[in-house]
Protein backbone atom coordinates (compact mmCIF):
# COMPACT_ATOMS: atom_id res chain seq x y z
CA UNK A 1 0.00 0.00 0.00
CA UNK A 2 3.19 2.23 0.56
CA UNK A 3 2.16 6.14 0.70
CA UNK A 4 -1.49 5.89 -1.43
CA UNK A 5 -2.47 4.06 2.13
CA UNK A 6 -2.05 7.13 3.67
CA UNK A 7 -4.73 9.21 1.37
CA UNK A 8 -7.44 6.74 1.47
CA UNK A 9 -10.62 7.67 3.62
CA UNK A 10 -11.02 4.58 5.08
CA UNK A 11 -7.51 4.36 6.52
CA UNK A 12 -7.55 7.81 8.19
CA UNK A 13 -11.21 6.64 9.59
CA UNK A 14 -9.64 3.81 11.04
CA UNK A 15 -7.06 5.84 12.83
CA UNK A 16 -9.26 8.27 14.33
CA UNK A 17 -11.80 4.77 15.68
CA UNK A 18 -8.73 3.31 17.16
CA UNK A 19 -7.66 7.25 18.58
CA UNK A 20 -10.79 7.84 20.47
CA UNK A 21 -10.71 4.18 21.40
CA UNK A 22 -7.52 4.85 23.47
CA UNK A 23 -5.32 2.90 21.21
CA UNK A 24 -1.86 4.05 22.18
CA UNK A 25 0.44 1.41 20.36
CA UNK A 26 4.36 2.30 20.09
CA UNK A 27 4.10 3.26 16.51
CA UNK A 28 7.85 1.16 15.89
CA UNK A 29 8.37 -1.09 12.82
CA UNK A 30 7.78 -1.11 9.51
CA UNK A 31 4.34 0.40 8.89
CA UNK A 32 3.41 -0.94 5.46
CA UNK A 33 3.11 -4.24 5.70
CA UNK A 34 -0.87 -5.62 6.21
CA UNK A 35 -1.98 -8.05 8.38
CA UNK A 36 -4.92 -10.94 8.65
CA UNK A 37 -6.27 -13.37 10.21
CA UNK A 38 -6.70 -17.75 9.74
CA UNK A 39 -8.72 -20.07 11.32
CA UNK A 40 -7.31 -23.09 10.56
CA UNK A 41 -9.25 -26.74 11.37
CA UNK A 42 -7.80 -29.79 12.57
CA UNK A 43 -6.75 -32.58 10.05
CA UNK A 44 -8.49 -32.05 6.92
CA UNK A 45 -10.94 -29.53 7.71
CA UNK A 46 -8.73 -26.55 5.77
CA UNK A 47 -9.01 -22.81 6.27
CA UNK A 48 -12.37 -21.86 8.23
CA UNK A 49 -11.46 -18.29 8.53
CA UNK A 50 -9.39 -15.96 6.46
CA UNK A 51 -9.53 -11.58 6.27
CA UNK A 52 -6.98 -10.16 5.13
CA UNK A 53 -6.87 -6.74 5.90
CA UNK A 54 -7.47 -4.73 2.88
CA UNK A 55 -6.36 -1.01 4.35
CA UNK A 56 -4.32 -0.02 7.46
CA UNK A 57 -6.78 -0.85 10.34
CA UNK A 58 -9.20 -2.94 8.60
CA UNK A 59 -10.17 -5.26 11.55
CA UNK A 60 -11.83 -8.90 11.53
CA UNK A 61 -15.28 -9.56 12.90
CA UNK A 62 -14.76 -10.99 16.16
CA UNK A 63 -18.08 -12.95 15.82
CA UNK A 64 -16.46 -14.30 12.50
CA UNK A 65 -14.11 -15.72 14.21
CA UNK A 66 -15.36 -17.34 17.49
CA UNK A 67 -18.01 -18.63 14.71
CA UNK A 68 -15.23 -20.77 12.99
CA UNK A 69 -13.30 -21.92 15.92
CA UNK A 70 -16.35 -23.43 17.40
CA UNK A 71 -16.65 -25.22 14.08
CA UNK A 72 -12.83 -26.93 14.96
CA UNK A 73 -13.68 -30.57 15.16
CA UNK A 74 -11.05 -32.60 17.11
CA UNK A 75 -8.99 -34.53 15.21
CA UNK A 76 -8.71 -38.34 16.62
CA UNK A 77 -4.85 -39.07 17.37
Amino acid sequence: MMLSGFFRLGVWQNFFRAWRGGYSGNLEGEGFTLGGVYVIGAGRQGVLLEHREKEFGDKVSLPAVLEAAEKIKPQAS
